[in-house]
């Protein structure tokens, strides 16, 4: 970590060259209000409009800013990704780059994350979206509490702030970017929220469609299993292969005791298929838990991943 840098923001781009410059300039009033050391670090998503020629312009008159570029359009996850790995600062924001977050909010937050919080997310409590994404948000945000535990009424919110070693081991993919805060809560980091403001887009098109909407949906799959499962995937698929074989193996036997002690056919039933179905499907279910299972131990010791947090050390 260069010594010095307080303050990170992280913009991920993606077509906002009309956006950037005035984002710019106000991100430059309130971060010199903090007089903190800080540095600007803009990821181009693969733009293809001059996006990065507005970008390079501005690195060229300011030196704190850092500009990344994609070869081609990656995501915002990856692009979230990318900068947090550049970042040098002890706390790191996000934010979107589409002046629908409000750069005056960034002080709230470090006050927020100054109450014992390691992690403070945006909550656009008056959003200035369409009725529908509205919606489809609210949706969203509801389904995650439900499945994940984590409180936060706004996970779509890309304004918040990290602390660095909340996000130096994170894997990110897909859609993850909208379930890091559940990621961190179930590390046992502290989440805390505060109310932001939320502008309507002047310039450039939404890039939310219903295609986002699913994949972050099958993403929320995946994050329940690895906040669940991650450490032992056999008591997942190991019980459901017993139960799968436990049922074919019942009816198996009500089919026995049927030919043997009545002596009717049997051959022909479909409960005699559904039961080596059954019992099919558990010995498939539980031998995937047990390689499933060691799967996931070469990887927390190839990779040193522990499956813990230390908070401190006295």
């Amino acid at each position: 970590m260069k010594k010095g840098v307080y303050l990170s923001i992280v913009i991920p781009v993606f077509n906002e060259e009309k956006n950037l410059q005035p984002l710019y300039n106000s991100l430059k009033i309130v971060l010199n209000k903090i007089k903190k050391p800080y540095e600007i670090v803009f990821v181009d998503d693969g733009s293809c409009d001059a996006s990065f020629a507005v970008l390079e312009k501005i690195q060229k008159n300011d030196k704190s800013v850092h500009v990344i570029k994609f070869r081609k359009n990656f995501g915002q996850t990856a692009a979230l990704d990318a900068g947090f790995n550049e970042s040098e600062g002890n706390i790191i924001v996000s934010m979107d780059a589409d002046l629908q977050n409000d750069p005056q909010d960034i002080p709230k937050l470090l006050d927020q994350m100054n109450k014992d919080h390691d992690v403070v997310c945006g909550w656009r409590y008056n959003r200035k979206d369409g009725f529908f994404k509205k919606i489809f948000s609210n949706f969203a945000n509801w389904l995650r509490r439900l499945v994940t535990g984590e409180k936060i009424h706004d996970s779509g919110c890309s304004l918040r702030a990290y602390k660095k070693e909340c996000i130096e081991d994170l894997d990110l993919y897909g859609e993850m970017h909208r379930y890091v805060p559940a990621l961190l809560f179930w590390k046992g980091y502290k989440i805390g929220e505060v109310k932001v403001a939320h502008n309507p887009r002047k310039y450039g098109k939404t890039k939310y469609n219903v295609i986002r909407l699913m994949n972050g949906f099958l993403d929320l799959i995946v994050v329940k299993f690895w906040m669940e499962y991650s450490t032992r995937p056999i008591y997942l698929f190991g019980a459901l292969g017993l139960l799968f074989g436990f049922l074919g193996f019942i009816i198996g036997i009500y089919l026995s005791m049927l030919k043997l002690v009545y002596g009717e056919p049997i051959g022909n039933r479909p409960l005699l298929i559904l039961a080596v179905l059954l019992i099919v499907l558990g010995v498939q279910f539980f031998v995937f838990g047990l390689m499933a299972d060691i799967m996931v131990k070469i990887y927390y010791k190839k990779n040193e991943n522990k499956k813990y947090g230390i908070e401190k050390k006295l």
